[in-house]
């Protein structure tokens, strides 16, 4: 089983630096991919309301015998359920089909900015961590200038942004935003799905020189980076394998030509979206 080391964030709480995605993770072969991914280590779940899997989060948490206190759970706030009240309705359905007493990281899963209604949300989670519904509360694909509205408002920090982040789209500038606020950045498809990413010259060099997997040098980047992936992968094998990646160390040098990859391909993404919103 790997050791997958953690971070704190800024409102104190432990929070590992590599998790596991759970998007189309359903049924029961979802759920015995996530009880394998905890036998295996992992102690971040990723889910999401839109993902319609909480109920098998849920009952992988239950099956796995884990320590609950030893275990992160997420999920998140869809753009349908927008405004202080429907937020914290948003989180008791949450709640209701995880089958737990709390959520240990409660995310809104994107601005909607076409309503406008995200810093009310805000204001929902924070008065859902009060309840003690939640324990942490952040982010997801927020820009630096919601961001900015969001602390100003309410003088709330979010712990976390889950942005979409890979060496195609490194997202150095908000990036160096989270640093200066103590906000943890989490990365979403962070191996660039549906992409020659993992045929990369410099990545398949770097993971001779290493030993590893390409998928691996993506993954240790990240962490290096100061971001934490969440690769999805049902799979039992290629999990322990992106969860194996905290036993090497890329140079400086090495982190810089991977994030060099950006400048190599014209990147047709937007930060402000999520396929799974």
């Amino acid at each position: 089983m790997s050791t997958i080391p953690s971070v704190t964030l800024n409102d104190g709480t432990w929070f590992p630096e590599l998790g596991l995605g759970t998007y189309d993770l359903r049924g029961e072969e979802g759920i015995e991919a996530i009880v394998a991914a905890i036998d295996s280590g992992y102690r971040l779940l990723d889910t999401a309301v839109n993902y319609e899997n909480e109920r098998e989060v849920g009952e992988a948490v239950r099956r796995s015998g884990a320590d609950r206190d030893t275990l992160l759970v997420a999920s998140k706030i869809p753009g349908r359920h927008h405004g202080r009240q429907e937020a914290l309705d948003s989180i008791k359905g949450s709640l209701d089909r995880l089958g737990l007493d709390r959520i240990d990281l409660h995310l809104i899963h994107w601005p909607n900015p076409s309503v406008g209604k995200y810093v009310d949300t805000w204001r929902g989670l924070i008065e859902a961590r009060e309840q003690g519904l939640v324990r942490s509360i952040g982010v997801s694909n927020f820009t630096e200038e919601q961001l900015t509205e969001l602390i100003e408002e309410t003088g709330v920090v979010p712990a976390v942004n889950q942005v979409e982040l890979h060496p195609y789209f490194p997202q150095d500038e908000l990036r160096a935003f989270h640093a200066t606020h103590g906000i943890r950045t989490e990365s979403w498809s962070p191996l660039a799905k549906r992409s020659e990413l993992l045929t990369e010259q410099i990545l398949t060099e770097l993971a001779t020189v290493y030993d590893v997997t390409p998928t691996q040098i993506v993954l240790r980047w990240h962490t290096q980076l100061g971001s934490t992936p969440i690769p999805k992968s049902a799979d039992a094998d290629r999990q322990r394998e992106n969860a194996d990646v905290f036993g090497f160390t890329l140079t400086d040098d090495q982190l810089a030509a991977v994030s060099a990859l950006e400048r190599g391909r014209l990147w047709d993404g937007d930060p402000n979206t999520h396929e799974e919103m």
